[in-house]
């Protein structure tokens, strides 16, 4: 069966397996493509436990369950499985016979309950575009009620709560299946974009602007970073205390999320007593916090809208305030505080409050040589063989590493500090001179490193000085929350920006400990993508005339 079953991606042609690839294919009335093939080809359903091709969904599940005794039906009816659920358990049995496993009827949810099984095994699967022709699922306690009810008196209360209990778990099954659907589509559209460009001298080139978005959006529509995100206690905690810290702010206020996520943030301002909530996020996972919300019992504070911010409706004409868990790699990769931005200008009272309030941003240099010996001069010398191709662009990538604090050679340097309450867009562009002397003496400078420190004030009127560092902050008892993404913390999934310099081009000169080192550091938005970033730094050592330079992209 394994050797059968690893043969079906090579020896079966792709289906399309729904109504959408049909339309997207059926171009045999438009201009210039007369001489197409009509695409006449029926849905082909794979078996799942070996090559057989099938004309419709239950001829190929009745195969499976004659001829290896595997009931499908009868699974998914035995674990209750949602939409989500039966796509997990149809790419679970595949990729089991795909690599020669066997599969038995004693299946549990923990077999396939990774988020991996969410990507399809087979391409064009027609089966996962066609679990919605399935029969429904009727439990047994509604079968029963069915034959036994006639004469039963129910208590009119439970019956309602019921009803209501169905027609929500609908509405949320409605919705993810749309959502899958539309990925689904999109998906095709692309494919068929791509597989068909149209070349030569007659062709028409149309030149369509490049969506940065459409990566960015979709990376968070996974469990993965979502979970990074709230296991990372620093940041997490930070937003949970400041909110519960201050209740007074939020009770019957109206809040804005931006990039909501799972509704984390959304759920803190509404247990904190906001009157309204509006959540925003572009990507699926929006869909997913729509359910948290209304498990956790926030549906009737918390409204979720899906779109970009600068796109939706809101159900308000102003709030009172933003919160927002908008920061990147180096504070700005990814360029979600230009729509924070939008909907602070757009939508936020003059006396509201942005949430996170200043940001101060740090450079320093470091010098690590054990770094360097273990992830670049390694590959001169692996195995007695020289593979300096290896190292190739190694120095061009701005890298997010947790670096120890002994790794600096010089004290940081505060170069820019933004206030979300004023802060511009052309304020996230920027060059800034900075400054630093060793207190080390060192074999060689092997690059800097950069990150943030984030301060959450409960008064837009409250200041922080631009050379605040947060690990310091709540030590000295200062007002609001703090928190530092520095070497001198504890590890956020921030880490820090690492910037290593090319040595290699010629051999690095030590330093003393007291020498001065002066530069320029650059931040710029590539034109090729909009989300990524490149960071630019020009230093040269006090009495030198040599200004090195040196750029480095983070994409």
């Amino acid at each position: 069966m394994s050797e059968s079953a690893l043969k079906i991606e090579n020896d079966v042609p792709p289906s399309s397996g729904s109504s959408e690839a049909s339309d997207i294919l059926d171009l045999k009335d438009d201009e210039g493509w007369e001489d197409a093939e009509p695409d006449e080809e029926e849905t082909q359903f794979i078996s799942l436990l070996d090559d057989e091709v099938f004309t419709d969904i239950m001829s190929m599940l009745n195969h499976c369950k004659d001829k290896y005794n595997f009931d499908f039906l009868e699974i998914r009816k035995k674990l209750g499985l949602d939409f989500y659920g039966n796509i997990k358990l149809v790419n679970y049995v595949r990729s089991r016979v795909h690599s020669g496993q066997k599969i038995n009827s004693n299946i549990s949810r923990k077999d396939f309950d990774d988020e991996i099984f969410l990507k399809p095994v087979l391409e064009d699967d027609a089966l996962l575009f066609s679990l919605d022709e399935l029969p429904e699922i009727v439990e047994i306690q509604d079968l029963e009620l069915q034959d036994k009810g006639k004469g039963v008196e129910r208590n009119p209360g439970e019956l309602v709560a019921r009803i209501s209990e169905l027609e929500e778990e609908l509405r949320r099954i409605q919705f993810q299946f749309e959502d899958y659907r539309t990925t689904v589509k999109e998906t095709l559209d692309k494919k068929w974009d791509d597989s068909n460009a149209v070349t030569g001298p007659s062709a028409v080139v149309k030149e369509e602007k490049r969506d940065d978005d459409s990566h960015y959006f979709s990376s968070y529509s996974y469990n993965d970073i979502h979970e990074v995100m709230l296991k990372d206690s620093v940041r997490t905690d930070a937003y949970r205390d400041f909110i519960y810290n201050n209740k007074a702010l939020f009770a019957g206020k109206v809040v804005l999320d931006v990039g909501c996520g799972t509704g984390i943030l959304s759920m803190f301002c509404a247990k904190a007593g906001a009157a309204k909530v509006i959540a925003v996020d572009n990507s699926a996972i929006i869909d997913k916090a729509r359910e948290n919300i209304f498990n956790n019992g926030f549906a009737d504070t918390i409204t979720c809208l899906r779109g970009k911010v600068e796109e939706v409706s809101l159900p308000v004409e102003k709030v009172d305030i933003i919160v927002s868990e908008w920061m990147g790699y180096c504070l700005l990769y990814e360029a979600m505080l230009d729509s924070v931005i939008w909907a602070r200008d757009k939508y936020l009272k003059p006396d509201g409050l942005m949430i996170p309030s200043h940001m101060n941003m740090w450079v320093a240099p470091v010098a690590d040589p054990d770094y360097v010996a273990d992830h670049i001069a390694f590959w001169r010398d692996v195995y007695g063989f020289d593979m300096k191709a290896m190292q190739a662009g190694i120095h061009d990538e701005a890298q997010v590493l947790d670096m120890p604090a002994k790794t600096l050679c010089a004290d940081p340097f505060p170069f820019l500090q933004l206030s979300l309450h004023t802060t511009t867009v052309k304020d996230l562009t920027f060059k800034r001179m900075w400054q630093a002397k060793l207190k080390q003496d060192i074999d060689a400078l092997d690059g800097f490193i950069i990150w943030f420190d984030s301060f959450f004030m409960a008064s837009r009127d409250e200041t922080v000085p631009e050379d605040a560092r947060a690990e310091e902050w709540t030590k000295y008892g200062k007002k609001g929350i703090a928190f530092t993404t520095g070497p001198g913390g504890k590890c956020t999934h921030w880490k820090q920006g690492v910037m290593l310099i090319d040595n290699t081009r010629e051999k690095a000169v030590g330093k003393k400990e007291g020498a001065e080192i002066s530069g320029e550091l650059e931040y710029t938005v590539p034109e090729e993508n909009s989300r990524a970033l490149t960071i630019g730094l020009t230093w040269k050592f006090g009495g030198e005339e040599k200004v090195e330079k040196q750029s480095w992209k983070m994409r």
